[in-house]
Protein backbone atom coordinates (compact mmCIF):
# COMPACT_ATOMS: atom_id res chain seq x y z
CA UNK A 1 0.00 0.00 0.00
CA UNK A 2 1.59 3.63 -1.05
CA UNK A 3 0.47 6.77 1.34
CA UNK A 4 -2.80 7.34 -0.35
CA UNK A 5 -6.40 8.14 1.49
CA UNK A 6 -6.96 4.49 3.23
CA UNK A 7 -3.24 5.14 4.64
CA UNK A 8 -4.92 8.73 5.96
CA UNK A 9 -8.67 7.29 7.21
CA UNK A 10 -6.11 4.03 8.82
CA UNK A 11 -4.41 6.57 11.02
CA UNK A 12 -7.64 8.78 11.83
CA UNK A 13 -8.90 6.01 13.32
CA UNK A 14 -5.71 4.58 15.34
CA UNK A 15 -6.15 8.07 17.00
CA UNK A 16 -2.84 8.53 15.29
CA UNK A 17 -1.70 12.27 13.64
CA UNK A 18 -0.37 11.13 9.94
CA UNK A 19 2.60 13.11 10.37
CA UNK A 20 3.66 11.34 13.38
CA UNK A 21 2.98 7.77 12.02
CA UNK A 22 5.33 8.71 9.24
CA UNK A 23 8.14 9.75 11.43
CA UNK A 24 8.55 5.81 12.21
CA UNK A 25 7.21 4.10 9.04
CA UNK A 26 7.45 4.87 5.61
CA UNK A 27 4.14 3.07 4.73
CA UNK A 28 1.33 0.80 6.43
CA UNK A 29 3.35 -1.79 4.69
CA UNK A 30 6.71 -1.45 6.89
CA UNK A 31 4.67 -1.40 10.73
CA UNK A 32 3.37 -4.64 8.93
CA UNK A 33 6.79 -5.82 8.27
CA UNK A 34 8.03 -4.98 11.10
CA UNK A 35 4.94 -7.12 12.91
CA UNK A 36 5.15 -9.77 11.07
CA UNK A 37 9.36 -10.15 12.02
CA UNK A 38 8.38 -9.46 15.65
CA UNK A 39 5.78 -12.51 16.20
CA UNK A 40 8.01 -14.59 13.70
CA UNK A 41 11.47 -13.54 15.98
CA UNK A 42 8.83 -14.26 19.54
CA UNK A 43 7.93 -17.89 18.06
CA UNK A 44 11.45 -18.83 17.25
CA UNK A 45 12.80 -17.64 20.13
CA UNK A 46 10.16 -19.61 22.01
CA UNK A 47 10.90 -22.89 19.95
CA UNK A 48 14.61 -22.66 20.37
CA UNK A 49 16.34 -25.79 20.39
CA UNK A 50 13.35 -27.87 19.58
CA UNK A 51 14.17 -29.60 15.98
CA UNK A 52 11.59 -29.67 13.25
CA UNK A 53 10.42 -32.48 12.75
CA UNK A 54 11.42 -34.61 15.43
CA UNK A 55 9.62 -32.14 18.05
CA UNK A 56 6.46 -30.92 16.04
CA UNK A 57 4.39 -31.95 19.01
CA UNK A 58 6.13 -29.65 21.32
CA UNK A 59 6.11 -27.04 18.24
CA UNK A 60 2.42 -27.75 18.05
CA UNK A 61 2.16 -26.94 21.47
CA UNK A 62 4.09 -23.69 21.69
CA UNK A 63 2.11 -22.69 18.27
CA UNK A 64 -0.77 -22.90 20.29
CA UNK A 65 0.31 -21.42 23.41
CA UNK A 66 1.39 -18.57 21.57
CA UNK A 67 -1.45 -17.66 19.24
CA UNK A 68 -3.94 -18.22 22.27
CA UNK A 69 -1.51 -15.56 24.31
CA UNK A 70 -2.11 -13.33 20.70
CA UNK A 71 -6.23 -13.66 21.26
CA UNK A 72 -7.91 -11.78 18.55
CA UNK A 73 -4.49 -11.23 16.55
CA UNK A 74 -3.19 -14.74 16.28
CA UNK A 75 -6.65 -15.69 15.48
CA UNK A 76 -7.20 -13.08 12.90
CA UNK A 77 -3.53 -13.86 11.21
CA UNK A 78 -3.92 -17.57 10.95
CA UNK A 79 -8.13 -18.00 10.30
CA UNK A 80 -9.18 -15.11 8.29
CA UNK A 81 -8.56 -15.25 4.59
CA UNK A 82 -8.06 -11.72 4.37
CA UNK A 83 -4.49 -12.14 6.38
CA UNK A 84 -3.78 -15.37 4.55
CA UNK A 85 -0.75 -13.57 2.93
CA UNK A 86 0.42 -12.25 6.51
CA UNK A 87 0.30 -15.90 8.08
CA UNK A 88 2.26 -17.37 4.90
CA UNK A 89 4.65 -14.70 5.42
CA UNK A 90 5.52 -14.93 8.88
CA UNK A 91 5.37 -19.35 8.49
CA UNK A 92 7.64 -18.57 6.06
CA UNK A 93 9.96 -16.56 8.03
CA UNK A 94 10.11 -19.23 10.68
CA UNK A 95 10.85 -22.06 8.81
CA UNK A 96 13.73 -19.86 6.82
CA UNK A 97 15.64 -19.26 9.84
CA UNK A 98 14.96 -22.43 11.53
CA UNK A 99 16.25 -24.37 8.47
CA UNK A 100 19.43 -21.89 8.14
CA UNK A 101 20.34 -22.38 11.64
CA UNK A 102 20.06 -25.95 11.73
CA UNK A 103 23.59 -27.26 12.76
CA UNK A 104 23.47 -30.56 11.10
CA UNK A 105 22.48 -29.09 7.74
CA UNK A 106 18.78 -28.42 6.56
CA UNK A 107 17.03 -30.80 4.50
CA UNK A 108 16.19 -30.09 0.85
CA UNK A 109 14.03 -27.11 -0.29
CA UNK A 110 11.63 -29.65 -1.69
CA UNK A 111 11.68 -31.64 2.15
CA UNK A 112 10.95 -28.57 3.41
CA UNK A 113 8.02 -27.86 1.12
CA UNK A 114 6.91 -31.34 2.47
CA UNK A 115 7.01 -30.29 5.89
CA UNK A 116 5.07 -27.20 5.50
CA UNK A 117 2.48 -28.89 3.86
CA UNK A 118 1.46 -31.15 7.22
CA UNK A 119 1.89 -28.31 9.02
CA UNK A 120 -0.66 -26.12 6.69
CA UNK A 121 -2.70 -29.43 6.41
CA UNK A 122 -2.72 -30.84 9.75
CA UNK A 123 -2.16 -27.86 12.81
CA UNK A 124 -3.24 -25.44 11.52
CA UNK A 125 -6.21 -27.02 9.84
CA UNK A 126 -6.75 -27.70 13.46
CA UNK A 127 -5.72 -24.64 14.75
CA UNK A 128 -8.79 -22.74 12.28
CA UNK A 129 -11.70 -25.65 13.42
CA UNK A 130 -10.99 -25.04 17.05
CA UNK A 131 -11.53 -21.07 16.38
CA UNK A 132 -14.48 -22.38 14.48
CA UNK A 133 -15.88 -24.33 17.28
CA UNK A 134 -15.49 -21.38 19.58
CA UNK A 135 -12.88 -23.08 21.49
CA UNK A 136 -15.09 -25.69 22.65
CA UNK A 137 -12.58 -28.05 23.42
CA UNK A 138 -10.08 -26.80 26.35
CA UNK A 139 -6.66 -25.51 25.00
CA UNK A 140 -4.49 -28.13 26.81
CA UNK A 141 -7.26 -31.20 25.64
CA UNK A 142 -7.07 -29.89 21.98
CA UNK A 143 -3.18 -30.03 22.12
CA UNK A 144 -3.52 -33.88 23.37
CA UNK A 145 -5.50 -34.30 20.69
CA UNK A 146 -3.21 -33.12 17.93
CA UNK A 147 -0.48 -35.15 19.92
CA UNK A 148 -2.51 -38.40 19.77
CA UNK A 149 -3.07 -37.86 16.08
CA UNK A 150 -0.04 -37.45 15.50
CA UNK A 151 1.54 -40.51 17.00
CA UNK A 152 -1.30 -42.14 15.47
CA UNK A 153 -0.41 -40.63 12.13
CA UNK A 154 3.37 -41.66 12.49
CA UNK A 155 2.66 -45.08 13.57
CA UNK A 156 0.79 -45.80 10.81
CA UNK A 157 3.15 -44.30 9.00
CA UNK A 158 5.45 -46.58 10.01
CA UNK A 159 3.65 -49.51 9.83
CA UNK A 160 3.05 -49.22 6.18
CA UNK A 161 6.64 -48.81 5.73
CA UNK A 162 7.30 -51.90 7.59
CA UNK A 163 4.49 -53.66 5.69
CA UNK A 164 5.91 -52.69 2.39
CA UNK A 165 9.18 -53.52 2.98
CA UNK A 166 8.15 -57.11 3.94
CA UNK A 167 6.36 -57.33 0.67
CA UNK A 168 8.98 -56.20 -1.34
CA UNK A 169 11.19 -58.74 0.35
CA UNK A 170 8.10 -61.60 -0.04
CA UNK A 171 8.05 -60.75 -3.86
CA UNK A 172 12.12 -60.44 -4.12
CA UNK A 173 11.63 -63.98 -2.75
CA UNK A 174 9.50 -65.30 -4.87
CA UNK A 175 11.06 -63.94 -8.49
CA UNK A 176 14.82 -65.71 -6.97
Amino acid sequence: MTHSGKEDLRTRRANINQKTFYLHYDSLDDLLRKVQNELAQAFIERTKGLKRPRDLDKITREFFLSHEELGKLGERITCSGSYHYISRRITNDIMGQVWKEDKNGSPSPYIQNIYMAYVSQSTLAIYKQWIADGKRIPLEDIIQIIHSVSFIVSTLHCSSVLILALVIHRISLQTV
